[in-house]
């Protein structure tokens, strides 16, 4: 689960990671209050107004401005808030933002220069371990770096029995080309860094500048956070930190009816039990000479209500010519699921697109005779190259 970037500042601070301070706002008027405050608590005299979206790449596309006075506040968070913000992570079509972060002004002058790096903390799924990858060159973007400088990219690797060590965060702080207050500065930042990360099972922080201060502090002045959804039960009070307005309004609808759905951009739906026998599916519908319009795993237990669901989610997709039901009977009889489609299919009415049920295991005879019997423009298959078959012959008419 991804959340916003004032969010994963509140964690990281929690942990007793430096952070560069802010005050979220959702109205123009609510910024300059906000300003005013930061004004007063942290004796930052200019601001950086931060549109709150779900993506990276923010600045790039006009959604972080630096404020010198109030006016300016007002003016930049009119401009940034009900936007519709395209940045190279978003798509073409871009994202609303409907907040921004008051953030304090850290690049202030002083007896040293300022200097960003890069800091994340994920799962390496190649080793089963977690790294911490870091980067002297901060503030760009990752994959730009490991393509065209990618021996200034680091990698620590984290021994789960022990976890972070004090060499590591040391060797890390030394990687960077620190030394002195600034490096014992940073052997904090990564320990509590790494700490946050473990403790809230998280599958991604990243920091993206970490920020040396021109008086050698170092802290964070972004923060990109994805929590692990199988966990959130653990953590009742990051749960609460989703923002559904930034999720696609259909995945959210099939997370409400407990169906594992993701939009794709084909021509043939699929509602199918079990992510495995999903993944053949899409390689069926594209043999068969389609293109998949989405995942959908309706789980174990599917009937008539479940049923009902998926086709509704499916439907709202207009590029969708065609449904493949694919359903195998091991926890669930195929005769009940023939007759939660069918039963689906007569509450929805007129189905505008032809659906072909294919279901395999226990009562799949009789399924298949329950499908062939109810008058519907439903077409029955057993085997997947039947169903295969099927597809192609709807999809040319």
């Amino acid at each position: 689960m991804n959340i916003h970037e004032y969010q994963g500042k509140q964690i990281l601070k929690s942990f007793g990671v430096t952070i560069q301070e802010g005050i979220v706002a959702d109205t123009p008027e609510q910024a300059v209050e906000a300003a005013k405050k930061m004004k007063e608590d942290y004796n930052s005299d200019w601001v950086v107004v931060k549109a709150q979206i779900h993506a990276g790449g923010r600045g790039k596309g006009g959604g972080v401005k630096l404020a010198k006075n109030l006016e300016e506040v007002k003016q930049r968070a009119t401009d940034i808030i009900g936007m519709q913000l395209v940045t190279p992570q978003t798509g073409p079509e871009g994202k609303k933002v409907n907040k921004v972060l008051i953030a304090q002004d850290v690049y202030y002058p002083g007896a040293s220069e300022t200097k960003e790096f890069y800091m994340s903390v994920l799962l390496d799924r190649a080793t089963g371990r977690n790294i911490v990858m870091y980067s002297t060159e901060g503030g760009m973007d990752i994959e730009e770096v490991a393509e065209k400088t990618p021996h200034l990219i680091f990698k620590e690797e984290i021994d789960p029995k022990v976890g972070l060590q004090g060499f590591q965060a040391r060797k890390i702080a030394f990687n960077l080309g620190l030394s002195g207050p600034a490096h014992k500065e940073m052997v904090k930042f990564v320990a509590a860094l790494y700490k946050a990360y473990d403790a809230t099972d998280s599958s991604m922080f990243e920091i993206n500048p970490v920020l040396k201060t021109s008086d050698d502090k170092i802290l964070a002045v972004d923060a990109k956070v994805n929590l692990d959804e199988n966990a959130l039960y653990r953590h009742p009070d990051y749960a609460a930190m989703r923002d559904v307005t930034e999720e696609d309004p259909t995945e959210v609808e099939a997370g409400e009816s407990n169906l594992n759905y993701v939009k794709l951009d084909g021509n043939v739906g699929c509602m199918v039990n079990g992510a495995g026998l999903a993944m053949a599916t899409m390689d069926i519908i594209k043999i068969a000479g389609g293109e998949p319009a989405n995942f959908l795993d309706v789980g174990g237990t599917a009937n008539a209500e479940t049923v009902k669901a998926g086709f509704n989610i499916i439907l709202k997709d207009p590029n969708v010519k065609a449904i493949l039901i694919n359903i195998f009977g091991g926890i669930v009889r195929c005769d009940r699921v023939a007759q939660g489609v069918i039963d689906a299919y007569q509450e929805i009415g007129n189905i505008p697109v032809p659906i072909i049920v294919r279901l395999q295991g226990t009562n799949a005879e009789e399924a298949k005779k329950l499908i062939d019997e109810s008058g519907l423009k439903v077409y029955s298959a057993i085997l997947l190259k039947e169903a295969a078959d099927l597809v192609t012959k709807v999809l040319k008419g």
